[in-house]
């Protein structure tokens, strides 16, 4: 596969860990909901984002650190997989403790100022006692399955993230049998936060943690017997999938087989309540195979992601971010014939300061239009009820030429897109799985139809949807992303170009516009990068912006050091990874990175270079990494509108420079520190300025 070997990789100490930035990321993350100035239930949202990120970087990041032990390997950066693992976990200790201070100290007093209490059983009253004692007799006990230990019932197969309970017990049961010790696990359909009626609290929103019902009255699982102690607990597993290219004949049919195996990998942590025994703790570590620096014991439930629902329960709009509604461009607004709009000129839609609907509208019009004759689309990630999925049937059912070409890879989302690849397959629609051993991560979306020119003459229109985020209307209000609707034709060719290459065979032909990993992407972002070099160094501007989610490509970054050294002006806004070192004396004094974290995920990719005041812009569903280039498909497309482009540099960028309130300044070593307006300065924030331009 083409690989561009313009510069060497880095010396390892100018590189920054992979794992430690990730881990910094989720310290910003965590910082929003120390801030005082979130609305209250909108940081019990931030606390449960660090809990669900947290268990991915375990499944996936950690999972694979422990893979490198066991073969001996040696990362990227020059650390040992063992001291690289001793470093995670003391900064993993760390954050946990951190995030459970904050719920304990000040969320969860906080909430119980405002009468949303989540009650203790130590202070239950008579009649709430009594009450959850009728819940669990009808609604909990009856799907419980409680495992009393012994030859005869080993220690059970448990779920990947389940609550779990270890009873301690002592006496004799019905059959004479002593067993010390069972395992109780709760079944995922029951609710892990349960609310009381306000009569019996006298609160407007009273709940009770699951946990805390099964500690009342685990006793009535073992009737007769003494229970000595219960304790919550949590194992994380590896939940990476293999799948080995020479072995498989229908991807589908060996991912459906793999996903079932999923949830029972390799232990890579435990969550333990921390009054937990000693014992019960060290016996729990042998049935895992855990060590003690893999087992985190914490004050309260293990796991906190089920506390994500609560905001949706409570109807507390001054506890919450004021309700946001994003605008359509004035051109749209009028619900215009959508595909006259983009014949006469190229759509930017920022989202979500600007509403996804028109990317539906397009595709339901494709779908009811008889002049449309094809459509092609590629989904990443869309949910498991998906508008999107629901056109592109109704499209197939009406005899349309639909293909759809699936990433059955995406990671935690290969179910749901399994399940769409069948439906659009009954339906009548082409479906693909793209290249096996590349994941289709491009944003495309492609229609063809029927037009007549002036003297009546019929010839076929292509029309296009180029994003830098997936085909997901309900992540489209709260994640910041870029989409281009155009019916330009040589961009549009090479769309229709790159969907060859996924449903067929044969050589790539060159691309007029865009550019496609893993063939050109990082070849032409270097070739960009060193034009600007070349500027610098003949005496005339040179200068790059570049926004992303990670930067971790070691030649790439070279690149960026080398461009630095020749005096270009670089600006990095990368939300999370960066393993770029900013502001090192003698190697890259003139890069500044920095990180937004606010109130939606910063996910655009936009890319800017001078280009002798060209101004050249490109919009991207690929980050500057590794895998984005060499071992996806994506694609990165030019703005070639010139007020278009200065939307973008407008809205994209120059707010995210300025920011002073969400804004985290990176250091040389990968520490941030996070900006506030200096003394009678002005506050900016790039997304409220944002919202405050859009807001419909």
């Amino acid at each position: 596969m083409p690989h561009s070997l313009t510069y060497p990789t880095p010396a390892p100490e100018n590189l920054l860990n992979r794992e430690l930035s990730i881990l910094a990321f989720q310290r910003r993350v965590l910082a929003q909901a120390a801030d005082d100035n979130v609305p209250l239930l909108e940081r019990l949202k931030y606390l449960c984002i660090v809990s669900s990120n947290m268990d991915e970087f375990f499944e996936i990041r950690v999972a694979g650190i422990k893979e490198q032990i066991k073969q001996g390997s040696a990362n990227y950066a020059g650390l040992s997989p063992k001291n690289h693992y001793r470093q995670i976990s003391q900064e993993v200790h760390e954050i946990i403790a951190e995030q459970y201070a904050l719920l304990n100290d000040a969320i969860l007093p906080g909430l119980a100022k405002e009468s949303i209490v989540f009650l203790r059983r130590s202070l239950w009253t008579a009649e709430q006692s009594a009450w959850v004692r009728e819940y669990f007799e009808n609604q909990v006990m009856p799907i419980l399955t409680p495992v009393g230990l012994d030859p005869a019932h080993p220690f059970p197969r448990l779920l990947n993230k389940s609550l779990n309970f270890v009873v301690e017990l002592e006496g004799r049961d019905a059959f004479g049998r002593s067993s010390n010790i069972a395992i109780v696990q709760a079944p995922r359909a029951l609710p892990r936060v349960i609310r009381l009626p306000r009569e019996l609290t006298g609160l407007e929103h009273g709940f009770v943690f699951l946990s805390s019902v099964l500690h009342a009255f685990v006793g009535e699982l073992f009737p007769g017997m003494n229970v000595l102690g219960c304790y919550q607990f949590r194992v994380t597993r590896n939940s990476d999938l293999f799948v080995d290219e020479e072995e498989v004949k229908d991807l589908r049919k060996t991912l459906q087989g793999e996903l079932q195996q999923r949830n029972y990998g390799d232990a890579v942590r435990m969550e333990v309540a921390d009054n937990a025994s000693p014992q019960m703790v060290e016996f729990l570590q042998q049935q895992f195979g855990l060590s003690r620096d893999e087992v985190y014991r914490v004050p309260g439930i293990v796991n906190l992601v089920r506390l994500m629902q609560v905001p949706d329960w409570v109807d507390r709009p001054d506890l919450k971010f004021k309700p946001f509604v994003p605008s359509l461009p004035k051109s749209l607004d009028k619900r215009a014939d959508l595909f006259a709009e983009i014949q006469a000129r190229d759509v930017l839609l920022h989202h979500p300061f600007q509403s996804f609907e028109p990317v539906i509208e397009l595709l339901r019009d494709a779908a009811d239009d008889p002049n449309v004759v094809a459509i092609r689309m590629t989904v990443y990630r869309t949910g498991t009820d998906s508008v999107l999925m629901e056109q592109l049937l109704r499209a197939a059912r009406k005899g349309k030429e639909v293909n759809v070409v699936v990433e059955l890879m995406a990671r935690f989302d290969e179910e749901a897109n399994i399940n769409w690849a069948a439906k659009l397959e009954d339906a009548g629609a082409h479906v693909v799985y793209g290249v096996f051993g590349y994941k289709t991560h491009a944003k495309m979306l492609l229609i063809v139809r029927r037009e007549e020119d002036r003297n009546g003459h019929q010839f076929l229109r292509r029309y296009v949807h180029l994003g830098t985020g997936n085909y997901h209307p309900r992540t489209a209000r709260f994640y910041t992303d870029f989409g281009l609707l155009t019916a330009n034709e040589e961009i549009c060719a090479d769309v229709h170009e790159i969907f060859k290459q996924l449903t067929g065979l044969g050589h790539a032909e060159e691309l007029r516009h865009l550019w496609q990993s893993p063939f050109s992407m990082q070849r032409n972002v270097i070739a960009a990068i060193d034009a600007e070099a070349e500027a610098a160094r003949q005496g005339r501007k040179g200068r790059i912006i570049a926004k992303m989610n990670a930067l971790m490509e070691p030649q790439t970054i070279q690149a960026l050091y080398m461009a630095s050294q020749s005096g270009v002006e670089i600006d990095l806004i990368v939300r999370g990874a960066c393993a770029l070192r900013p502001g090192v004396p003698g190697l890259s004094e003139n890069i500044k990175v920095r990180s937004v974290v606010g109130r939606f995920l910063e996910h655009t990719r936009v890319f800017y270079f001078h280009a002798d005041g060209e101004e050249q812009v490109y919009l991207s569903s690929a980050d500057w990494m590794d895998r984005n280039f060499f071992r996806r498909i994506e694609s990165c497309f030019p703005i070639l509108d010139a007020k278009l482009k200065r939307r973008v540099i407008r809205e994209g960028l120059k707010p995210y420079l300025a920011d002073n309130s969400q804004a985290w300044e990176m250091d040389g070593n990968g520490h941030y520190r996070r900006r506030s307006p200096r003394a009678n300065a002005a506050t900016h924030n790039a997304q409220t300025l944002l919202m405050l331009e859009f807001g419909g």
